[in-house]
């Protein structure tokens, strides 16, 4: 009995040890949060969250969602290998009437930190008249 157990710590041992050595995919963001500014209402606004695969394993995002239908996303939907880089891609159709606004993008992912908010903001403003 004694020899199995400490076979079974060796061996649980041993996998622990290995599963330690291998770094996981993770995001390395050059920005987190974008300020539109002032944006008017009725007229899109795109902005690029760049990012690095900062881990060891491939970098798989299996979802995107933004806090309301004003918010969409897009992203790379290949595999990103250690170093590679990709973007998300945030558009936002303001539209009511003019306000301050802060929306997020919730990102889903293999990461180490498996899920992700990247925040947009700005103030929507009436268009000017003519």
């Amino acid at each position: 009995m004694k020899k199995i157990l400490v076979l079974f710590a060796f061996v649980m041992g041993f996998g622990l040890a290995s599963q330690a050595q291998t770094k996981p995919a993770e995001f390395k963001f050059e920005s987190e949060t974008h300020d539109f500014g002032k944006v008017v209402l009725n007229k899109p606004v795109s902005f690029d969250f760049k990012y690095t695969n900062t881990g060891e394993e491939p970098l798989i995002i299996t979802k995107a969602e933004g806090s309301c239908g004003c918010t969409v996303p897009k992203y790379t939907t290949t595999p990103l290998k250690k170093g590679e880089s990709g973007t998300i891609s945030v558009t936002f159709n303001p539209a009511g009437s003019p306000m301050p606004f802060t929306k997020t993008v919730t990102i889903t992912s293999n990461a180490k930190t498996p899920v992700k908010v990247l925040y947009i903001k700005g103030e929507t403003v009436a268009a000017a008249s003519k």
